[in-house]
């Protein structure tokens, strides 16, 4: 059930934002900021958590969940450091994430020939 919950939730976020990009005059760029600025504030008035606990995975992997996490980072850091963990708890919560994708960034442009679109 757990797989089933994971992919309703990520599949209905993913269709929400393609109906973005199809409907709106929005830009990639910006739903995509939009989304993380959505986990942000949904993780801060309680209620992203509730769908973290249902969708898992399907929650924590979208933008979304970035924001999700920044949230949670810079929550526990302001318990433990106070007010100053505000700057370094959300860095400090997803600096593997972002490690990663910086990383496998450099090896797929090693791997491929980056260009433009023609």
């Amino acid at each position: 059930m757990d797989y089933l919950n994971a992919f309703l939730c990520g599949g209905i976020l993913c269709a929400i934002g393609q109906i973005l990009i199809d409907k709106t005059p929005l830009t990639p760029a910006r739903i995509l900021t939009g989304y993380v600025v959505c986990g942000v504030l949904l993780t801060a008035i309680g209620v992203y958590e509730p769908i973290v606990k249902w969708g898992g995975a399907g929650a924590t992997v979208p933008l979304l969940g970035f924001g999700y996490s920044l949230a949670k980072g810079a929550e526990k850091a302001v318990q433990e450091q106070g007010w100053l963990g505000v700057m370094t708890g959300g860095l400090s919560a997803t600096a593997g994430g972002i490690a990663a994708a910086v990383v496998f960034a450099v090896l797929m442009a090693l791997i491929f020939k980056p260009g433009d679109k023609r």
